[in-house]
């Protein structure tokens, strides 16, 4: 079996389908299903129940995928970790947060470009409820995310930093030069991040344990809206402070005074405990901290 058999079948596993994986790969048909049939020779088993333009995974097809991941991963490590010289050459795929890519990843990355041309860094933007499931499948290599401290026994955590949450607004918003407290946000307007997101999570179960139901007049997963309608004065928004870090140097925004509980949340680079750090993984790292 080919390192380009597997990949075929695991795209095969994604789409659904042998026409959508052909165009995926760039590939004909016929040269997806001889890939295929090549495989299942070879294991002496059927992959997939083909049933008209439907098609499904055997048994044999679902034992294969993890060994397929595995193999794929082993390949990009071997790109990646085995060479002569300083710079390793590959594909290093990395999950991040939606907050760290607003000002701290980009010049991380414009950094490592310069010391690792030869590596490529492709990014996908995660949610803390899938990260485990990607580091365990091989999607990702690492993720960088900005969340409570990860606890999965399937995680290690190579790096962690503490880092703050806090309430923004416009200067000329009317409790701008006040203290605010859990009573107040019965009140004041806010604009939080989406339902799947922790911090929100954090905020929302400190006041139902107050007894205290919010005034939210806007959700939404994009931080850079959310400081928009701050300053606008439409609300008061709850996001980490490295997400208004220029805003509030410019004066457009400023952090409210808090006379709550702390929200505690880390900057954190993750791995799957069983990974293989390489070179370029251990560049990307130590940049990072």
């Amino acid at each position: 079996m080919t390192i380009t058999q597997l990949s075929t079948f695991l795209k095969i596993v994604e789409m659904r389908s042998f026409s959508s994986a052909a165009n995926s790969l760039g590939y004909a048909q016929s040269t997806v299903t001889t890939q295929i049939k090549q495989l299942e020779d070879e294991l002496g088993c059927v992959l997939f129940e083909r049933l008209g333009k439907t098609i499904s995974l055997t048994a044999s097809g679902e034992r294969l995928i993890p060994f397929a991941e595995k193999m794929l991963q082993l390949e990009r490590d071997i790109r990646l970790d085995v060479t002569d010289e300083e710079n390793p050459a590959g594909v290093l795929n990395l999950g991040v947060s939606e907050s760290l890519c607003i000002n701290r990843l980009p010049r991380i990355l414009m950094e490592y470009n310069m010391n690792n041309p030869r590596t490529e860094i492709r990014i996908q933007f995660v949610t803390h409820e899938i990260i485990p499931d990607l580091l365990q499948k091989g999607e990702l290599d690492l993720v960088y995310t900005l969340n409570p401290l990860f606890k999965d026994e399937r995680i290690k955590i190579l790096h962690k930093k503490r880092e703050k949450l806090g309430f923004y607004a416009s200067p000329d918003f009317p409790v701008a030069k006040k203290s605010i407290c859990a009573e107040d946000l019965k009140e004041l307007p806010l604009l939080l991040t989406g339902h799947g997101c922790n911090f929100r999570h954090m905020l929302i179960s400190h006041l139902e344990s107050a007894g205290i139901s919010p005034k939210i007049v806007l959700e939404t997963d994009s931080k850079e809206i959310l400081k928009q309608f701050a300053i606008n004065g439409l609300g008061v928004a709850f996001i980490p402070d490295m997400t208004a870090e220029a805003e509030t140097k410019s004066s457009k925004l400023k952090r409210l005074t808090w006379k709550g509980p702390d929200f505690p949340i880390y900057s954190q680079v993750l791995i799957h405990k069983d990974k293989h750090q390489n070179k370029a993984m251990n560049s990307l790292v130590e940049m990072i901290k």
